[in-house]
């Protein structure tokens, strides 16, 4: 079986204004590696358009850093409908359509035109085209068949066994030589990778809510850990200090209102914010910092949870803090630092839209302040730290995209990264065996090994999960 897409050629959709749009992730290709590019998004397109869209998909390349087939993408809010309304020949592939829309419903999804769900670059397939034809497999697939995908490309349906996957998925098999930014950026350019994050590309991603349960979790014991709380009491009159309310980190406000304590979050992005608030994951937004930190004092003086959304960057929040003498107790960063240089990190000095701008005038100035930026919040931490601040890296790569900036002095060996950081992840000094023991993780908890007492363990994690939405409920 064969599956195309029609050779009629779709009307080009309107973009709907206040949906966010991702920067221009830069054009750098030789000649060689722009025909190959377009021949990898024409292969999706019938013959006798290719003449009409070759030249569509040129400029999508040089102004936006991707081909990402615009003229295919559905008209409006892909939001997930009820799974019956979906065709296919069995519940696995309506079920797959649900999860799809649903990583690319405007409320969800980062970046919903360039089909970026979250993380900054993390996406769901490469392009518009793929989409479709992954839909369009998922129709036909049988409970006697499995779909495979591979870096949003659909290599077809394979036939299996009822009890096999009807799904497997890889995304961004870099080898050998070619495992690096760098070589993986021309290959996400010419089409042949994509970066999926930990749940975009495996059409997983349920929101914030996904990581609260999680975070709920590493709060707490870090209190309990590092700053004495006993084990029936929770962070109320603690403070606790992070940045990013963008995908996942949107957690952020909620687990740490779960756990009793006072919070300010910094973002950059105005629009992300005005979400989390109108969600209802955020209490109280403000751009003045001497507000943050009081409505935080006072919260604490009550013994009252407080979260509060900082509209600015984090560095001027810590440096702020070390200026007045403020005690941070519990300190993270849940920024995209893994792509620090397509954007995940906002430089110091510079406004989310001028980061934006930057990105697609001057990526070479943005490298520049991004590492000096990354410089200046390296030392404002270190001065925390000594006065008795408890910094821990919450897994976004933060103190590798310090290491990366020239801060040779973050590894603990003074000279390179092999023996790890100076500062502890959260995963190594926090939760540990307390975690991974009980069978999930603080993204994704799932049984796989079938074994009884696994099964135990699973189902206390998610009654301890139930408990805590629950709290968050009432909160």
């Amino acid at each position: 079986m064969k599956i195309t897409l029609g050779n009629t050629l779709p009307p080009y959709p309107a973009f709907i204004e206040g949906i966010r749009r991702a920067p221009d992730r830069s054009y750098t290709l030789t000649p060689a590696q722009t025909a190959t590019a377009l021949k990898n998004a024409l292969r999706y397109i019938p013959l006798e358009l290719h003449e009409q869209l070759a030249p569509e998909f040129m400029e999508e390349l040089r102004t936006r850093g991707r081909i990402y087939g615009y003229r295919f993408r559905p008209a409006g809010d892909l939001k997930a409908r009820p799974i019956d309304e979906y065709r296919g020949k069995c519940v696995e592939g309506k079920a797959f359509q649900v999860m799809i829309d649903n990583n690319l419903c405007f409320d969800i999804a980062l970046y919903p035109y360039e089909l970026v769900t979250y993380g900054e670059t993390g996406q769901v397939c490469q392009n518009w085209m793929q989409y479709l034809l992954i839909k369009q497999y998922l129709e036909e697939l049988t409970p006697e068949q499995t779909l495979v995908i591979e870096s949003g490309h659909p290599l077809g349906l394979f036939r299996s066994r009822p009890d096999a996957p009807r799904v497997i998925i890889t995304n961004s098999m870099m080898i050998g030589q070619f495992d690096n930014q760098h070589d993986w950026h021309i290959a996400a350019q010419m089409g042949v990778a994509n970066y999926g994050q930990m749940t975009a590309g495996g059409w997983m991603y349920i929101g914030p809510q996904g990581i609260v349960h999680g975070t709920f979790n590493t709060l707490l014991n870090a209190g309990r850990l590092k700053l004495g709380i006993p084990q029936d009491k929770d962070l109320r009159g603690h403070f606790f200090v992070s940045s990013g309310l963008g995908g996942m980190s949107g957690a952020q406000p909620k687990a740490a209102e779960i756990a009793g304590a006072a919070s300010i979050i910094a973002e950059v992005d105005s629009s992300r914010i005005e979400t989390r608030y109108r969600q209802g994951w955020v209490g109280h937004v403000t751009q003045d910092l001497s507000e943050a930190f009081r409505l935080a004092k006072e919260a604490m003086e009550r013994r009252e949870p407080c979260s509060v959304a900082y509209h600015g960057n984090v560095v001027d929040l810590l440096e702020y803090a070390e200026r007045e003498q403020i005690h941070i107790e519990l300190l993270s960063d849940q920024t995209s630092c893994h792509a620090v240089y397509e954007g995940g990190y906002c430089p110091a000095g510079l406004t989310f839209e001028e980061r934006t701008r930057l990105l697609h005038e001057s990526p070479d100035q943005f490298r520049r302040l991004a590492d000096a930026s990354l410089r200046r919040h390296f030392e404002v931490i270190r001065k925390l730290v000594v006065r008795g601040t408890y910094f821990f890296d919450y897994g976004n790569s933060f103190m590798k995209a310090v290491y990366d900036a020239g801060v040779k002095e973050i590894s603990r060996n003074g000279v390179d990264e092999k023996d790890g950081f100076i500062w502890p992840s959260y995963v190594e000094d926090i939760m540990g065996p307390q975690l991974f023991d009980y069978g999930y993780g603080p993204f994704r908890w799932v049984c796989l090994s079938g074994r009884h007492e696994d099964l135990i363990k699973t189902d206390r994690a998610a009654m301890e999960c139930i408990d805590v939405n629950r709290r968050g409920q009432d909160l």
